[in-house]
């Protein structure tokens, strides 16, 4: 784990497992509780029988037949056209989206119902660098140790650090911990699009603020964010008239010049050049600072990408 402090332009290094030594009494600690669902697909269009990979993004209604999804190769699938799946699923593209997305329509040829059968089929989405297919053991490993709500295509990486002994740790330095919900999808994984940076927004994201969460928030000293997803939830709220229990969808574009109200730190992963993960941790550290831990971090070897290393950024 690097440290970075913001008001002294400083960073050394250390061990996540004494990510507690940095917590203090009345801080927040906020996670995000969101689990990852198996969201990807394979099925065969049922004109030429192509292999078709669908990635689903997001329910579109309570029965969760009707999906926002991405599909590969997109080229070759248009509208009307009809995907086949085991467990007798098929599905109907409706619609195209403006970045590529798809709205299908699943349908059963069973009495089973289409959620039950999208869960069995499904498979974890690894990130792509992970070069091997997923197994069963994905399904809880490629999850934080406090993951409850399904929703993401992708785990909230930060989170991913945590075990219950640290988190006992941070309760144990004074802090209190509170559990947000924020489902990650193309927002926080897609590569930016000049549209995107012209707009200043992402793509939206569905999350969620519990009355228990609100409160811990509200009587804390300081906000301590774990991942951006914790940050553009927190901030989300204090745009929309502070922290209060509150549900909804954000496009929150995080980027150099933002004026943050509620963050007071935030434990990140390391990010790719161009992203608007990177961009958000550039706005909250500084441009100058995060490029200086960044080229310190290659330096020392830190890992990056979801299963690597952490940093650290305090006031």
């Amino acid at each position: 784990m690097l440290v970075v402090s913001r008001n002294k332009k400083t960073f050394h290094d250390d061990w996540f497992r004494n990510f507690s030594r940095y917590v203090r009494p009345g801080d927040c600690l906020v996670l995000n509780n969101t689990r990852v669902f198996p969201a990807r697909l394979h099925g065969l269009k049922s004109n030429t029988g192509a292999r078709v990979e669908v990635f689903l993004l997001r329910a579109e209604d309570e029965q969760r037949e009707v999906w926002q999804c991405l599909v590969k190769p997109g080229k070759r699938v248009r509208k009307g056209d009809f995907i086949v799946f085991p467990q007798g699923l098929r599905a109907e593209v409706l619609a195209h989206g403006e970045f590529g997305e798809r709205t299908v329509r699943f349908s059963s040829e069973s009495a089973r119902p289409v959620a039950e059968a999208l869960l069995e089929i499904g498979e974890i989405p690894l990130p792509p660098y992970i070069e091997r297919k997923p197994d069963a053991n994905d399904r809880e490993r490629y999850q934080t140790v406090f993951a409850k709500q399904s929703g993401s295509v992708a785990a909230p990486t930060a989170g991913l650090h945590f075990t219950p002994q640290v988190l006992e740790e941070c309760r144990a330095a004074g802090a209190k911990v509170a559990e947000v919900t924020l489902h990650v999808g193309l927002g926080t994984f897609a590569p930016l699009r000049a549209v995107q940076l012209e707009r200043i927004e992402l793509h939206e994201e569905r999350f969620e603020i519990g009355a228990a969460a609100a409160e811990a928030m509200r009587g804390a000293t300081r906000i301590l964010c774990a991942g951006t997803t914790s940050v553009r939830t927190v901030e989300t709220a204090m745009m929309r008239g502070g922290l209060m229990p509150m549900s909804g969808a954000t496009n929150l574009f995080i980027s150099p010049g933002f004026r943050f109200q509620a963050t007071g730190g935030l434990l990140t992963n390391f990010h790719l050049p161009e992203s608007s993960l990177l961009m958000l941790v550039s706005a909250f550290a500084g441009h100058e600072l995060t490029m200086a831990a960044y080229r310190h971090a290659v330096a020392a070897g830190y890992r990056f990408f979801s299963y690597g290393d952490c940093m650290l950024i305090e006031p």
